[in-house]
């Protein structure tokens, strides 16, 4: 499968192919200034320190992927909105070689976001190696989520239940229900994830 930009997983550096660290901490800087926070208020309310933000946002260090899930929450954005990229508001074609993909070697889950980034509608393509989760824990978040199985197997944990799919198969859920995506199967398994509103 032939990916665009990468970012790592949630304890490692995650500079994206293509952006720079600058890049990315100054599209912080500039969405906390716009929001009127301070580099304190941005810290505190991502639960992650005053220096850490201070130093993305200089570009003296790649941020791991769970300290931009903590800063995009806080900035009240979808993660893959600090990557975001201008595009036509009517129609928005996203090339394949031009995807956005985060990566969490970890876990074994790979993202790419199929779909426009400031569309109110995320689409990604999901590959979870075999014994790979999406999170060591059920995630929870604001959104409706539906997930369809392409190929492989998925378990889709939700709700206090175990939902086991095969290709074609879908799961439909309310996101603020703890969840996750388990592969207990011997093969990578790819699906599609729908999600509305993204992601914060």
């Amino acid at each position: 499968m032939a990916l665009g930009r990468r970012i790592g997983g949630p304890d490692l550096p995650c500079t994206p192919l293509g952006y720079s660290r600058r890049v990315i901490g100054n599209r912080i800087r500039e969405l906390r200034q716009a929001r009127k926070m301070t580099v304190r208020d941005l810290a505190a309310h991502a639960g992650v320190s005053t220096g850490r933000v201070s130093q993305v946002e200089r570009g003296l260090t790649d941020p791991s992927l769970e300290t931009l899930r903590k800063l995009s929450a806080a900035l009240g954005l979808p993660l893959f909105d600090l990557f975001r990229q201008d595009e036509p508001d009517d129609v928005a074609v996203v090339r394949r070689d031009r995807r956005i993909v985060v990566r969490s070697p970890q876990g074994g889950i790979e993202y790419t976001r199929v779909s426009a980034g400031s569309a109110r509608l995320e689409v990604l393509e999901g590959v979870l190696e075999p014994g790979g989760a999406s999170s060591r824990e059920g995630f929870s978040h604001p959104s409706e989520e539906c997930v369809v199985v392409l190929s492989g197997r998925l378990v889709v944990e939700a709700g206090g239940g175990r939902h086991e799919l095969g290709p074609g198969d879908s799961c439909t859920f309310d996101s603020r229900v703890p969840h996750r995506y388990l592969n207990e199967g011997g093969d990578p398994a790819r699906f599609l994830v729908s999600v509305t509103p993204p992601s914060r």
